[in-house]
């Protein structure tokens, strides 16, 4: 057989263009959700590469389909239906514009939504997009007189001060976030290999309070030490980016490095870290398409989507998660 087969026709999957088939609400004054999915093509992308994830959302969208007739059906990843009786479904908000040329229009489109989504009482999920789209997403949250904890999921802890001239990139995410009042604590989970961080700048992180917790600890020791490092009720920022995960499950990133976490341990992880706190805002950012293998990153972070989207519909219906 030539043709590969068709697993949404196989399910029963007509043409959907939402993530998962989810309500559409392109209103954001008219959302009624627990939590709203808002894609971001990009917010400050450098100049040598450009916004090289910007195709990230419609594909991550593209590998939910397939399961849209089957919505209701047995999670085993959640114990039960992704949104089981007695949960709302989160909305799907489409995507924002994205500017090539004037970066803070894309940045205040981001933290525009972000505002509009947490007015409305939802949690806002920010699918990017490069690691620089989590920036004005943060500085939103400021306006709700909260303190949060950020849960960075990365193989890059993210703390330049400044890359290529450019401050709001995606190498200085954490150090940004760090420097923001409303962020009260942040811990890094799955750093490894080379990347663009300097010696100095884990000294600065350290310095600051950042509780690092890199990818071999995590294989050694699983993910329980991380989350006994979460306060009970606490407010939790999930930075998801693609490159924590291995890349023999998520190939589709710019930065292969052997040795990320797996499946599992993102899903136990996001779990355990909901069973302590709540999580109050979400990005996954950082998947590139066009580098990915036969889509099996886009259906790894799809599946991995519809996990916390599930996570956070039970917290919202004041449903156990852990």
């Amino acid at each position: 057989m030539r043709q590969k087969p068709d697993l949404a026709a196989l399910f029963g999957a007509g043409d959907v263009e939402t993530f998962l088939g989810l309500p559409a609400c392109p209103d954001l004054d008219r959302l009624d959700a627990p939590a709203a999915l808002i894609g971001a093509p990009g917010a400050t992308p450098y100049g040598s590469v450009g916004a090289y994830c910007r195709n990230a959302p419609g594909a991550i969208r593209a590998a939910a389909a397939a399961l849209a007739a089957n919505i209701d059906r047995m999670n085993f990843d959640l114990g039960g239906p992704s949104f089981p009786e007695g949960c709302r479904m989160p909305a799907d908000c489409g995507d924002l514009p994205f500017d090539p040329v004037d970066f803070a229009v894309n940045r205040a489109a981001i933290a525009g939504a972000t505002r509009q989504i947490l007015r409305r009482g939802a949690v806002p999920v920010v699918l990017g997009g490069d690691d620089s789209v989590p920036i004005p997403m943060l500085e939103a949250l400021g306006g709700t007189g909260a303190r949060y904890t950020v849960l960075q999921i990365d193989a890059h802890i993210d703390w330049r001060r400044e890359h290529m001239g450019e401050t709001l990139g995606l190498s200085s995410t954490m150090r940004r976030a760090s420097e923001m009042e409303h962020v009260a604590r942040i811990i890094q989970v799955g750093a490894r290999s080379i990347g663009s961080a300097h010696p100095d700048d884990v000294r600065d992180a350290e310095a600051w309070g950042v509780e690092f917790f890199p990818a071999a600890e995590v294989h050694r020791s699983g993910v329980g030490p991380v989350i006994d490092r979460i306060g009970a009720g606490e407010e939790l920022v999930i930075c998801f980016d693609a490159d924590a995960l291995d890349p023999a499950i998520v190939p589709g990133v710019i930065g292969r490095a052997p040795g990320g976490l797996d499946y599992l341990q993102a899903l136990d992880l996001i779990r355990g870290a909901a069973g302590k706190g709540r999580i109050a805002a979400m990005d996954l950012v950082e998947y590139l398409p066009e580098a990915d293998v036969d889509g099996i990153g886009a259906l790894t972070l799809s599946r991995l989507l519809i996990f916390a989207l599930g996570l956070i519909a039970r917290q919202e219906a004041g449903m156990p998660v852990a």
